[in-house]
């Protein structure tokens, strides 16, 4: 069997089984890659079209490696990153694994492509990543603002075990500091700005998710009927923690009708992202006040 058979069979086992796709790939041909490429210690970014690898026969020992990890992956209906033990977030690599949820932020394009740096200003120095999970969204902001130093905070010491391992491997440490906190109650700032992927996800929507989703922790996904339970008390509390000219940049998934409908009075910045420009939103400290 060579490379490109095996990548041809795993695609349509994985197609045949209906696994859920989401956590880094979207498909099954780019989910199968990753499990082989995994399985067989290959860089990720190998291109198994190319003939110079697509042909190239595979021993029985790593056969067996392949059918393991495809078999695991269809049997255990777990994100593929929990096999492999990595995700990757805008190209940087993160240790991930059932204590947190994998990574999978649209606040990292906005980190990236810089669609927040206008409203930063040469004063911006503290940052907070409340829930945190594994740390991925704490690290890539000390990595895209040098002169920051970022808290990564979350109620999960699990997700925050899994965090110190991401900000140790990055080499981070001091600049990047991890805090157990239950909303901002351990976050008191004040705070030039908050980024936020909080649990998001309505009731509906959960009850209707594929396992893959649900083998990751509900408390990092599950808000509430309307999925704005965190949400509600964030917003209330954030302009006692922010600076003067700080933002707040919320990620809400599918759940822009609910926003606002629980928030008719606010007017966010609606970043755009590759999952379109209603899923991830910028709030001033001014903008906050209007609801208190």
């Amino acid at each position: 069997m060579t490379l490109g058979e095996a990548l041809a069979d795993a695609e349509r086992q994985l197609q045949a089984a209906g696994v859920a796709f989401g956590h880094g790939t979207t498909n099954a041909r780019d989910e199968a890659s990753w499990l082989l490429l995994h399985a067989l210690g290959l860089p990720l970014d190998t291109d198994l079209s190319d003939e110079s690898w697509s042909n190239r026969p595979l021993s029985p020992a790593q056969q067996a490696l392949a059918a393991t990890i495809l078999k695991a992956r269809i049997e255990q209906r777990q994100p593929t990153a929990y096999l492999t033990r990595e995700a990757w977030l805008q190209g940087v690599p993160f240790y991930v694994d059932e204590r947190a949820i994998v990574p999978r932020s649209l606040i990292a394009e906005c980190i990236a492509d810089g669609s927040i740096d206008p409203w930063l200003t040469e004063r911006t120095r503290r940052v907070l990543d409340l829930c945190t999970g594994n740390g991925s969204l704490a690290c890539l902001a000390a990595m895209a603002w040098p002169e920051v130093h970022v808290t990564g905070a979350d109620i999960s010491p699990d997700a925050l075990a899994v965090a110190r391992i991401n900000v140790e491997r990055h080499g981070l440490q001091a600049r990047v500091a991890l805090v157990e906190s239950d909303g901002l109650a351990a976050c008191p700032g004040p705070w030039d700005l908050i980024l936020c992927n909080p649990p998001y996800v309505n009731a509906g929507s959960m009850a209707a998710l594929p396992p893959e989703f649900r083998a990751e922790p509900a408390l990092a996904l599950a808000g509430g009927a309307d999925g704005m339970d965190f949400i509600r008390p964030l917003l209330a509390q954030a302009p006692a923690h922010l600076a003067a000219d700080g933002v707040l940049v919320l990620e809400i998934g599918h759940e822009r009708t609910h926003f606002e409908a629980a928030f008719p009075r606010l007017e966010p910045v609606w970043l755009d992202t590759s999952a379109g420009g209603d899923q991830v939103l910028l709030l001033t400290r001014e903008a906050l006040e209007c609801l208190g």
